[in-house]
């Protein structure tokens, strides 16, 4: 009997390159595929979600912002070792068809599959290219993206499939939006792990100066990082704001279906979970992010006007205090928002990927 066919998948160590990738090798494992992943060893790090079937080969990253002098002259050298290793390994099981979701640890596999001539592609979570991605952009078969409109190469075009979201936001994807009014109301405020401090020092003010008539209806879950608690504690219960307070919430996707209003950083993993549940949004992107790609995601829900986006120049108490009593005193506009979240949701952005895979093994 012929094995499954292999797919290989590379990517980086970080969350947003490695959960889409989980989500991507379930999806082929499901479709009868046997899967190999290459990261680094900070990618590792988040493998304990990937199935058991899914074989992990660490790789030693080269990243030319670490390290001194004697490491960047390594670089070269380390870089063609890994690659030499990956054209090994793909010669002795050649996979069918290679994806890269961005990260240097990507570039060994990447750059043996275009050598080889193995059918390759890769997935970008932002609205901005990352840099392997647009190295690698010109030498790729199929470019996937997590985030429509995508900032691309000129003459390149990508396919939008969206970013991959967790089993319990698919779960509740379009779940039932109850607009705003005079009953009580939730407002999620998330910050991701960068940055957070800006919605501590903004958010309780805004709030806090809300009509009264608003304000006495809401109650706000905030993500605050540990040394910001206690302050936004005191902030809110000086402006008489019922609130929970914490640095994580594990439930974020039961309390974004519930709420009528999030605030948040845009992030590609938090613009997805707000398109795919359609709820409306006020975006505040990470000024420092890389390409400024978090203003790039944010576009996504703000060009179907169902996010309000704020430059963090811009970010202030007195303008969100505005913009909250804009959208909490007109459900109408409110419901809007959440179904044009909605129109630009993917929750089959595994899938999706899933049959652009397929296609590129069938071509």
């Amino acid at each position: 009997m012929a094995r499954p066919p292999l797919l290989l998948i590379a990517a980086g160590g970080t969350g947003g390159h490695m959960f889409p990738a989980q989500a991507l090798a379930e999806e082929m494992l499901a479709r009868g595929w046997r899967v190999k992943l290459s990261t680094d060893a900070r990618g590792a790090r988040y493998t304990d979600g990937f199935p058991e079937a899914v074989r992990i080969e660490q790789v030693r990253a080269a990243t030319p912002a670490r390290g001194g002098l004697v490491e960047k002259l390594k670089l070269p050298f380390q870089l063609g070792a890994g690659i030499l290793r990956a054209a090994f390994g793909m010669l002795l099981d050649r996979p069918k068809v290679v994806v890269g979701f961005g990260g240097y640890p990507s570039i060994p596999a990447l750059a043996a599959a275009w050598l080889l001539r193995v059918p390759r592609m890769i997935h970008e979570q932002n609205g901005v290219l990352g840099r392997v991605n647009q190295n690698f952009a010109r030498r790729v078969d199929r470019i996937a993206c997590g985030i429509w409109p995508m900032q691309m190469p000129d003459g390149l075009q990508g396919e939008f499939t969206g970013n991959p979201v967790r089993a319990a936001v698919r779960e509740r994807a379009g779940a039932g939006y109850i607009p705003p009014g005079d009953y009580p109301m939730d407002l999620l405020v998330i910050g991701g792990s960068q940055g957070a401090r800006i919605l501590s020092d903004v958010v309780p003010a805004a709030i806090a100066a809300l009509p009264e008539d608003i304000r006495r209806n809401l109650s706000v879950a905030h993500q605050a990082r540990d040394e910001d608690i206690d302050r936004v504690v005191a902030a809110y219960e000086a402006g008489g704001v019922a609130a929970e307070i914490a640095p994580f919430f594990a439930d974020i996707p039961r309390r974004l279906s519930e709420c009528q209003l999030v605030i948040s950083r845009a992030g590609a993993s938090s613009v997805a979970d707000i398109s795919v549940i359609g709820r409306p949004a006020v975006l505040i992107p990470f000024a420092a992010a890389a390409a400024n790609h978090q203003a790039a995601n944010a576009r996504m829900l703000s060009r179907v006007d169902a996010a309000v986006v704020y430059p963090e120049a811009q970010f202030t108490s007195e303008a969100l205090t505005e913009t909250l009593v804009s959208i909490l005193s007109n459900p109408k506009g409110a419901e809007t928002m959440a179904r044009a979240a909605l129109s630009v949701g993917r929750p089959d952005a595994a899938a999706h990927l899933a049959d652009m895979v397929e296609t590129l093994y069938k071509a």
